[in-house]
């Protein structure tokens, strides 16, 4: 039984619902909070009212955005014959830290996963067949390399191959700087079918 006056307790329930966060993670930051400034706290409280109310998904590539179209949807300077599609909006802030792809985007929201019963009609994927038209030569799919987005990753490559798109699908492997004997046999055996000549 907690031992918290209603208003820390409260603060420790709604933390707690936070993914990653446990009951004990979720007492040090709401104690961590407690000891902030009044200025601070309100600043945290206003940002996350701001992020709720100002944040949409962009009508082009669903990606989370302040303005529609997104800032990568509205840039002429991107390629767009060239689509890559990611699960969530945090997988095109780490394709765009690589600094290499210049194409554009399409963000799931998801991936097809029966056993949560989530179906193709639960992901954007109308939304990406919508923008397939004759500009667009290639498309990427970035799916994690998961049952469900494996799973996903093939049903999309059915749906669009008969458009007459090239459709692949990034190299899963070894990363840079890793030792051989410390991965599991579905990672070498994906650096393995993944492997090209040098």
């Amino acid at each position: 039984m907690d031992f918290y006056a209603l208003p820390i307790a409260n603060l420790i329930d709604e933390l707690s619902k936070l993914p990653g966060i446990g009951r004990k993670t979720a007492q040090r930051l709401a104690f961590y909070i407690l000891d902030m400034d009044k200025s601070e706290v309100e600043k945290l409280s206003a940002s996350l009212l701001e992020a709720k109310e100002k944040i949409k998904f962009c009508s082009v590539c669903c990606n989370l955005t302040e303005s529609d179209p997104c800032y990568i949807c509205s840039n002429k300077a991107r390629d767009g014959s060239i689509i890559c599609v990611v699960e969530n909006s945090k997988d095109i802030i780490a394709m765009e830290r690589s600094k290499d792809f210049k194409g554009l985007y399409h963000v799931l929201n998801g991936v097809i996963s029966p056993m949560d019963n989530i179906g193709p009609n639960d992901i954007n994927v109308k939304e990406l067949l919508s923008r397939l038209d004759s500009s667009v030569e290639e498309i990427i799919i970035a799916t994690n390399p998961t049952v469900e987005g494996e799973a996903t990753a093939l049903y999309l490559a059915k749906l669009i191959k008969p458009l007459d798109i090239k459709v692949t699908r990034i190299a899963h492997g070894i990363p840079i700087g890793g030792d051989l004997e410390f991965f599991d046999e579905i990672t070498l055996s994906k650096a393995m079918e993944n492997r090209r000549e040098i």
